[in-house]
Formats: structure tokens, C-alpha cells, sequence
């Protein structure tokens, strides 16, 4: 087991892998009051901000960035190369592609799947997953597919299917989702 860089006051149960780091790589990296469940594992190449939280048995990939104040949720997948910004919740079971951005005070809720890949088993396809701009929520089973942009302040319905961007501060209901002006009771603004 590699040694991580742990912030003061990290917490880590037993039971957490740090994967040891290949060429190149360095060991994962924690900010200060960082909670690690057991069942985690952390590759090398990841930084985790100040105050970061995993639930139980989380997977979180090489090369990614982790802002402070965040949650991945039991059984989350990241799989790398993703950034991920600060007051974010990944609830239970969300699946994160590589190459996925997601910004500042995003909430993804329980089993929702972002998607990377826009033609699975062809050779030398770009992946590119989904952008989650600022403020965006996402529903439990919803499902973006690769290349989406959310925008700012958007609202992704519980078991939507995303095929195309979402404009700012819109709700995207049904499959395929479809825009729609948010709700007066989901137009303020995002507080957690």
C-alpha cells in the first residue's frame, strides 16, 4: 500500500487501498479533514480538497481533482481524469466517466450514470464525458450521455435522459429529456 499525503485531521478507516503509484506518478494526495471509508480505493494522481468525504467501498481513478467540501457517495465510481469542484454530492452509486467536468455546488443523485463513450467497442474514439456546470442537480437515474454540457444553475430530472446540451437554468424532464423553464419553486438558487 502506498503512503498518501494526508492533510491534518484526516480521517482513514481500515480497509482503504491506496494503490502504490507506476512511473511517473505520485501518491494520492488528501487536504485537512478528509474522511475515507473503508471499501475505498484511491489510485495515485488523485488530489482530494479540504473536508472531503467518501461513503463506503468508492472508487476514484488516477488524475483526478477534487475541490473541497465534497461528497462521493457509497459505491461511487470515478473512474479518472475528471475534475470535480468544490460543495459538490455525488450520492450512492453515481457512476463518473474519465474526461467528465463537473463544477462548483453540483448535486448528482442516487444511480445516476454519465457516459463517456459514443460509440462503445470502436477503436480510436475520442472519449469525452459530460460538463456539469455551477449550481447544476441531477436527478436519481438520470443518464447523460457523452459530450453534454449542463448549464449553470440547471435541473436534470430523476430518470431523464440527456442526447443534447442543457441551457442554463432550465429543467430537462423525460427520455429524451426535453427543456423546459425551471419551476418558480427550483428557481433559487442553489443553497446547501
Amino acid at each position: 500500500m502506498s503512503t498518501p499525503r494526508l492533510g491534518d485531521g484526516c480521517s482513514v478507516d481500515t480497509g482503504v487501498t491506496f494503490r502504490e503509484p507506476g512511473d511517473g506518478q505520485v501518491p494520492p494526495v488528501l487536504g485537512d479533514d478528509a474522511v475515507v471509508r473503508s471499501g475505498t480505493i484511491i489510485y495515485p494522481d488523485v488530489v482530494g480538497g479540504d473536508r472531503f468525504v467518501t461513503g463506503h467501498d468508492v472508487l476514484v481513478r488516477e488524475e483526478t481533482t477534487i475541490g473541497d467540501d465534497v461528497l462521493v457517495g457509497t459505491q461511487t465510481v470515478i473512474d479518472g481524469a475528471t475534475e470535480v469542484g468544490s460543495e459538490v454530492s455525488l450520492q450512492t452509486g453515481v457512476y463518473v466517466p474519465r474526461e467528465t467536468t463537473i463544477g462548483d455546488r453540483v448535486f448528482v443523485g442516487p444511480r445516476a450514470v454519465l457516459t463517456n463513450d459514443p460509440y462503445p467497442l470502436r477503436r480510436e474514439v475520442d472519449l469525452v464525458g459530460p460538463t456539469l456546470a455551477d449550481g447544476v442537480s441531477v436527478g436519481a437515474n438520470a443518464t447523460l450521455l457523452p459530450g453534454v454540457t449542463v448549464g449553470e444553475g440547471a435541473f436534470v430530472a430523476a430518470g431523464a435522459v440527456v442526447t443534447t446540451d442543457v441551457p442554463a437554468e432550465t429543467l430537462a424532464v423525460g427520455a429524451p429529456a426535453r427543456h423546459e423553464p425551471l419551476p418558480e419553486s427550483l428557481d433559487a438558487p442553489n443553497q446547501r
